[in-house]
């Protein structure tokens, strides 16, 4: 399944997600012009578990691939599928809960899908890039902010393609327990990190974004706090 759009319009404009996706594409292309030297960019930005673990070489540095391993990027594919991800959904998100705090949740939640992959690959050399980590945060807040979404979703059956709506909540949630099994599957094997892909960090980021959505729900948040919400307290 491939999403292609959802049918929930913004209110506004979605700067962050737009800068998001611009900084991301800028740094893309900066690896690429590195040609051989781009291993010896991705060792010391992406996040490498065992550095973490050690403090190797410096406890500063090796924390610092936490965060920018957020916008690095092995290939195309893996910049194009993360950034059209992004694009369907965080404008929603952002719109939700504002700008300024979407940019605050998105590196939450980057940083929890890091640490939840750090906890399960916690001797591992391999870098770790990629921001499909907070954007499985993004894509968690989506699922309990607009439940009854639909994604209109592109799936291959044998040699015909189809175009179907998806209610976002069992989209969402299929891809969730997808990443789920896989996850499962790779710890059963002794990795948490099975086929190149970091399962974990999908699975933090999306239980932070799921997380934090579901506590502005509880506290009956509504996107753009006004005093006339705060009534009852001012009273």
């Amino acid at each position: 399944m491939f999403p292609i759009r959802d049918n929930i319009p913004s209110r506004t404009t979605p700067y962050v997600t737009f800068t998001i996706i611009g900084v991301n594409a800028v740094i893309f292309l900066f690896e690429v012009s590195l040609g051989k030297h781009l291993g010896a960019f991705v060792a010391r930005f992406g996040m490498v578990p065992a550095f973490v673990a050690n403090g190797y070489p410096t406890p500063l540095s090796a924390w610092r691939g936490v965060f920018t391993s957020m916008f690095l990027h092995a290939d195309w594919m893996h910049v194009i599928g993360n950034m059209w991800m992004l694009w369907i959904f965080g404008d929603n998100v952002e719109d939700r809960v504002g700008h300024g705090r979407f940019a605050g949740f998105y590196l939450l939640w980057g940083l929890a899908a890091n640490m939840l992959h750090l906890a399960t690959n916690w001797g591992s050399q391999v870098p770790t890039i990629g921001a499909s980590g907070a954007i499985a945060g993004v894509m968690g807040a989506y699922m309990l902010f607009y439940p009854r979404a639909r994604v209109t979703t592109l799936i291959f059956i044998f040699y015909f393609i189809h175009f179907v709506e998806i209610p976002a909540m069992f989209f969402l949630g299929f891809w969730f327990f997808i990443q789920l099994l896989s996850g499962v599957g790779g710890l059963l094997a002794g990795a948490g990190r099975v086929g190149g892909v970091a399962w974990w960090a999908h699975i933090g980021g999306f239980a932070a974004g799921a997380g934090v959505a579901k506590l502005m729900k509880s506290t009956a948040y509504r996107g753009y706090p006004s005093p006339s919400d705060y009534r009852d307290i001012w009273r």
